[in-house]
Formats: C-alpha cells, structure tokens, sequence
C-alpha cells in the first residue's frame, strides 16, 4: 500500500511497517518548508488510523536527511507573534510524531541537520549510516537563533545538559560514530545495513538512552546558575551579547526552564520567534543567502576534472594543492626546488590528520598529492594554477613555457593578488581560456574564491573556473580584472590607515580592539601579518599607482626592508611563536582616539562604495558576499552595504565628510556615494 504526497511518501510493507520518505519536490535538499511540515501532519494523522506495527523516517536524496528549516521564509517573517505562531505549530506536528502510537525509527544518511535533527529525535531510536558524509547537528546559532523546533528541549532530555548546550552552542556538526558516543543515536551501521539496522529497533526495542548522572545533574536547580554563568563567560570570550544575542538567551532559556518542560517549550518558541525578528538574525540569514546564491553560480555537471596542476610550492600555491588532494583531486605540485615541498607534505599530514581522522583516508590523500619538479604533471591536468611570486615578466614566461604543454579543454588559471590579466594575458597565444581564481589565506579556512575575468576571458572558461570552485566546495566570486581585485582593493585602505594610526602612536592592540568591537573576526594589524607586510605593500603599491588616496606608511616599508614580513617570518607588527600571535600589552593611561573605528570602518566602506561604481561586482549583493565571506566582515551586520543602509546613508557620509575635514584627502567620499543617497541602488 503506498500513498504519495507533493513531498512525502508513505508505503507500508508486507510486516505492516510504514516507510515515510521525504522528497521535497522541485529541490535537491530536503528542508522543512511551512508546505513540507503541513504534509508531515497529514501523513502521521493519516498513518495512525491505520495503526501499523512501526513507523520508519526516511530521505529519498542521496545527500542527506533534512538540511533543517527553510531558511528563505525566515527572512519573510518580520512580526514576532506571526513566528511564534509558526513555531508552535510546528511544536503540535512533532509532538504528534513523538506522540505516536507504535515505534518510530528515523533512518540517516548524510547530513542531518537543524531542523531535520529536532524532526529525529522526536522517534523512540535514530540509526545512521557510518558514511563520512553523514553529520549531525544544530547550527542555528550560526543564523542568530537556538533550536526552535522542541530542539532546546529533547537534545537535554536525551544527552544531558552540557552536551546539548555544548552542540547548541558552537553549532558545529558531529560525525555519526561520535554522536553514538554522546547517546544522540542508537547505532551505527554501513549505509547498505541502514534498512535491516532500523527493522531490528523495532524487533527489540532496546531501552531508549537516557543521560548520564553527571549529566543529569547539571539540570539540578542549584547547580544550573553556576554553569550558566560560566557558559555565558566562555561565550563572551567569543561574541558580544549586542552583537550576537541568541548564545545568551539560549542559556537564560535553560538556566530558567530546565527542569519544567512545558514552560521550556513555550519559552522556547517566545525566544526564538524574538530573535528571528531582530537584526542580527535577519542579517546572519541574509549572509546565509548570499552564500547560497554563490554556490548557485557553479554547476559541477559543467566540467568534471579529475587531474589539478599547481606551480609554485609556497604558501598558497602548498596550500590550494593541499586543499585539491583532500578534496579528491589527483594531483601535481611543481616548484623549481625540490626543498621547497617537502613543508608543503608537512602541512598536509597536518591538516589531513585533523580533518579525516582515519588513517586509511589519511594516506590515501597524501598518495593523491605528488611531488613533480619537473612539471611533467603539466600535459596530464585537467586544471593548471599558476601560484607562483608577484612577477609579471616572470609568470609571463611561464605561460610561454607551458601553453604549448596544455592539453585540449584544459583550465588555465592565476592565483595573482593584484596583478591585471590583461596583461598577463599578453603573453599567451589564447588568452581567452586564462582565469583568475584568487584564494585567500588560510586556503583551509576561508571560503571565498574570486574569480576574475576580462573581456577576453570566453564564457567556457568562466564556467569552468566556477565549476571547478564548487568541485572543491568554495563560494566562486566573479569580479572585474582591475587592480586588487575586490577584496584586496577594499582591504588595503582600512589596512594602510590601521598603520597610519599605528605610525601616529596608537597601539596597535588597541587599533585591533576597535576593529573587533565593531565586529570584525580579527583586527587590521594582526590580519596585515598574517596576509604578509610584503604582500600588502606589494598590492598597496600596485593601486598607489593610479590612485591619489593610497599612500604606503613608512612604517610598513621599514618592516618589509628589515625582513620583518609578519607570521610567515616570525615578526612583523607583532611576534609570532609557534602559531600564536604574542602582543604587547596597552601602555596604561592611553586615551583612544575618538575616531579610531570611524577611521578604520568608514575608508572600507568609502571603498566598497567605490567598487560598486566602477562594476567591479556585478551586483551590491555579491559585494556584500565578496566582503563577508572575503575579510570577514562582522556577519551580523549583513554586508558592508548592508551595514551603510542599516545604519543610515546620510548619517555615514556625513561622518566621512567629517573624517575629510579632519584628516584630509584620504576620507573624500567616492562619487558612488550619491546614487545611494538618491536611493537608486537596491
């Protein structure tokens, strides 16, 4: 007997168990819709009054279970009491699951997350396939909320206070074998086994898993106060209450209900449906937006390469060969020193080691990434990346060299920073198929790849490199070959006035301070060290070249001179020891300037402004994404654009014409800025 919804699928086999499947129609992830939850209640009223032996959850996508909520209706809701209304009745759906009167089984494979997971643990058992793939989790916080779906509530009844605040928290996935050992799932099994493994809950009925002592212990009413004073002290160290606002509430919600679950779950809706309507969430939900949006650029069905080329074995170059292995790739690193890999192997035990834990996967990603002196890896590529110096004359000859050895179809790109492809196009017989693809640094860590173009550049190529960014699950960025690109244009001015200040006598800590108390992941003065002083001056002087308002600080060429170059050296602004960056502290007494962070923040806007008239992007959205995801722009505040929109047009010219008067030429607000005071940019 089967019976089919838009998105559900129920079919009761010939033991009178019921399979209900999730397919949600016209999307390649399951996410729960306010369309697929109303589906999900027809089903269960449905499947009860045919009162079968058990019911088993299931996801017809081979990628994962839920992905969670639908994030795109999140950012329509703007009344609270309309989103708490929304979540109380997805509270009725899933107590009605918990509720129901036979034994459930949700069966995982692939992510399982938000949303999906609060689905999960309203079953009795939840077995998961062993598969790499398959994580569990609640990254809510990451769009400014908590679990809003009883989430807050069965995850502390399940595994215990401390774990589930732990997950709530940070946000952070859990593979399957790990979320066994916390009691969040019953078993583990190879995928093939997933089937019998959930029919065998349902035989035996083992005792469903309760928490540890210890763990329930935290829940007590006079030791709840204490941890939750030191769970808020361990979050302050990592956001500020104003800025991100749900870590805090999520452990008042705790500390107060805890142990009355009734009131928590309707706390629990009152919470969430405030902080989904605040700015912070609306803004982190943008930012998720936008990152999705990205992704959509990239079709991997478009090119399916298998061998990647990388010249250049120094920091980047090592470390986008690195990230190609990982990510399956065979290939090939070429330096004309053979000294020059041997570090590059180092780092990649290193990171392989801390991302796949199993040594059998280990070993096959360092058997993927080869040595090749030679260059002989050149002919075979599927993907050839150019990483070497800053040199045109140099990477020209390069190109030269290899053209001629580039097989049909192959994609040639450039990991320059700043230089225009244009002309490093020049020296190629077919300077259509060369693209940039710009990483950042960390390549392990940062997201963003921008992908640069010119009018020569052919649509193939771009679907290729967009291809390809998405092939090794990076976020492609297309801008305009011009100098510095997106990213290292806006980043420059913020970085050379951070050094004007330090070179005026403010402590660079306190620099730091202020760029981190407006929300920025890191200050200017640690990020120039670890960028490289030498790489900041080199595309400082590049956009000095045509611009009156770029001037290069003393201080940073006396750094570069004395080969102080940052982290890489050991000491640039600061010392650096073994990976931590040691600063000095603030000489007592020092008054901040008053303008500290308006100087720092508003040459970075001035600048995106900039860029929005000269097209670098096509788009005020892909801006906000470049910058986001490309420097770390406080999130919360949902783009640089964003942020100027937010917080008044008007109000931030007029602090920029302030900062002219002040301190001169550098501050005169780009032409940009007048379109948007007329409101004729979205």
């Amino acid at each position: 007997m089967t019976d089919s919804l838009k998105n559900w699928h129920i079919e009761q086999d010939e033991n009178q168990i019921i399979w209900l499947t999730i397919d949600k129609a016209d999307s390649g992830t399951n996410v729960l819709s306010s369309e697929v939850l109303e589906e999900l209640d027809s089903a269960l009223v449905t499947i009860a009054s045919r009162h079968p032996k058990a019911l088993v959850l299931a996801s017809a996508k081979d990628n994962g279970f839920i992905a969670g909520a639908d994030v795109t209706e999140f950012a329509q809701i703007n009344d609270s009491s309309q989103a708490e209304q929304f979540i109380k009745k997805a509270h009725s759906i899933f107590f009605r699951l918990e509720n129901m009167n036979m034994p459930t089984v949700c069966m995982i494979k692939g992510f399982c997350l938000g949303g999906g997971l609060e689905l999960a643990l309203c079953c009795d058992y939840r077995v998961c396939s062993d598969d790499i793939t398959t994580k569990l989790g609640f990254p809510e916080v990451k769009l400014g909320i908590f679990p809003g779906f009883g989430g807050s509530v069965r995850s502390v009844n399940l595994i215990g206070s401390l774990p589930a605040l732990n997950m709530m928290l940070t946000g952070r996935a859990m593979s399957a074998r790990f979320a066994k050992k916390t009691g969040l799932i019953d078993n583990v099994v190879p995928q093939r086994h997933l089937k019998r493994a959930a029919i065998q809950l349902i035989e035996t009925r083992p005792a469903k898993s309760q928490p540890s002592f210890i763990h329930k212990m935290a829940t007590f009413g006079l030791v709840r106060p204490l941890i939750a004073h030191f769970m808020k002290k361990m979050v302050s160290g990592k956001a500020h209450k104003k800025q991100y606002p749900a870590p805090f509430v999520l452990i008042d919600h705790w500390k107060k209900y805890a142990d009355m679950p009734t009131e928590m779950y309707l706390n629990e809706a009152r919470s969430v449906a405030q902080l989904i309507t605040g700015s912070t969430s609306k803004n982190l939900v943008r930012v998720y937006l936008l990152q999705e949006q990205l992704k959509t650029l990239g079709n991997k069905k478009d090119f399916t390469p298998r061998h990647v080329h990388v010249i250049g074995a120094g920091i980047m170059g090592g470390d986008i060969a690195i990230w190609c292995a990982l990510k399956g790739f065979q290939v090939t690193l070429q330096d004309q020193r053979a000294e020059a890999i041997g570090p590059v192997i180092k780092r990649a035990h290193t990171l392989y080691k801390k991302k796949l834990k199993s040594t059998a996967l280990i070993n096959e990603a360092m058997d993927r990434l080869q040595p090749d002196t030679h260059g002989t890896g050149v002919k075979r590529a599927d993907v050839v990346i150019e990483a070497i110096f800053e040199n045109i004359e140099v990477k020209q000859n390069l190109y030269r060299e290899i053209e001629p050895l580039l097989k049909k179809g192959a994609l040639l790109a450039t990991n320059t920073s700043s230089i225009p492809l244009e002309t490093l196009g020049e020296a190629l017989k077919q300077p259509d198929r060369l693209v940039g693809l710009h990483f950042f640094n960390p390549v392990s860590f940062m997201q963003l790849v921008e992908v640069v173009k010119t009018e020569n550049t052919s649509p193939t190529t771009l679907k290729k490199a967009f291809a390809f960014s998405r092939h090794i699950d990076r976020l492609p960025l297309p801008v305009k070959s011009s100098p510095g690109f997106l990213v290292n244009r806006v980043l420059m001015p913020y970085l050379m006035e951070a050094v004007v200040l330090e070179s005026e006598g403010v402590p660079g800590v306190l620099i730091d301070k202020a760029a981190k108390k407006f929300g920025m992941p890191m200050g200017p003065i640690e990020l120039a060290d670890i960028v490289g002083l030498d790489i900041c001056l080199s595309v400082g002087k590049i956009l000095a070249q045509t611009r009156d308002d770029i001037k290069i600080p003393g201080r940073i060429q006396q750094l570069v001179d004395s080969g102080h170059l940052g982290k890489k050296t050991g000491r640039g602004f600061y010392a650096h020891y073994k990976g931590r960056t040691i600063k000095p502290e603030i000489p007592t007494g020092f008054h901040e300037p008053a303008d500290l962070a308006g100087r720092l923040v508003l040459r970075l806007l001035n600048e995106c402004v900039a860029c929005i008239r000269d097209e670098v992007v096509e788009t005020t959205d892909f801006l906000d994404a470049g910058i986001v995801y490309g420097t770390g722009f406080a999130p919360f505040r949902g783009g640089p654009v964003q942020h100027i929109k937010n917080s008044g047009v008007e109000k931030q010219f007029k602090a920029l014409s302030d900062l002219e008067i002040r301190h001169g030429k550098r501050f005169i607000a780009d032409d940009g800025w007048q379109p948007l005071l007329n409101n004729k940019i979205s």
